[in-house]
């Protein structure tokens, strides 16, 4: 099975859709798509994700179910560094170095900044959503893996169009590590594809390996710039 996970184009956050840019971006994956055998499309509910989605959609004559879970993690935790509400991966690297729970699998959780915002929810959802959408394709979470049945579909092809924070979330789950690790160690541009997939080296047993993360070739095929939407771009003095 592949699991592609595509972040949304160059976000207009005001309307939230794409601007200019981002339709191109759109435009330009939706070439590249145009040529994958995909079993099934799934979109978050969020503007910028399914006008991005829509035009490979409507290239390929297909639709896409929306599911919440795909939506962004609106988390807005009590940022201790700033003394202001910001997304919980915006963290300065003195406060890192002072956390280092933050990137232990399970001891982020642990965090009582991240509490402010409830992240243990959010990342929750994520994965609970992640869980049965690869059980209706017959993978069942078991421990750290999954395991497979009669009726899995290990040829399927599943691709998600969604957002930053929620790609970092569900390969925390499939990978087994702290979602802080990607979401402040790794950049994801807009239309990045990633791919993940399984491999069955014990009968029965499946675990998920990263092919492909961030990829932009489809747009440095066209000449198109790569967004830099969602770099953390801001100084603070000390």
């Amino acid at each position: 099975m592949k699991l592609i996970l595509i972040r949304h184009g160059e976000p207009d956050f005001s309307i939230d859709s794409l601007t200019p840019k981002g339709w191109r971006e759109a435009e330009y994956l939706a070439e590249r798509t145009a040529g994958w055998d995909v079993t099934d499309f799934y979109c978050s509910p969020l503007g910028r994700a399914r006008d991005t989605a829509s035009l490979t959609l409507k290239k390929l004559g297909r639709d896409a179910v929306v599911c919440d879970w795909l939506r962004e993690i609106d988390c807005r935790i009590l940022n201790p560094s700033t003394s202001c509400r910001t997304v919980a991966w915006d963290m300065l690297p003195d406060y890192l170095d002072c956390h280092p729970e933050l990137f232990d699998r399970e001891g982020w959780r642990r965090n009582a900044d991240m509490k402010t915002g409830n992240l243990e929810e959010y990342v929750d959802d994520v994965a609970e959503g992640l869980d049965q959408l690869l059980k209706s394709y017959g993978y069942h979470r078991k421990g750290l893996s999954y395991r497979t049945a009669a009726d899995t579909r290990r040829d399927a092809v599943v691709v998600c169009f969604c957002h930053f924070g929620t790609i970092c979330a569900a390969m925390s789950r499939l990978l087994n590590f702290a979602p802080h690790q990607l979401w402040q160690g790794y950049y994801l541009a807009p239309t990045s594809v990633t791919v993940l997939g399984t491999e069955e080296r014990t009968a029965g047993e499946v675990y998920f390996r990263c092919q492909m993360m961030g990829d932009t070739s489809h747009l440095r095929m066209h000449g198109e710039t790569v967004s830099a939407s969602g770099y953390f771009d801001r100084t603070f003095s000390k």
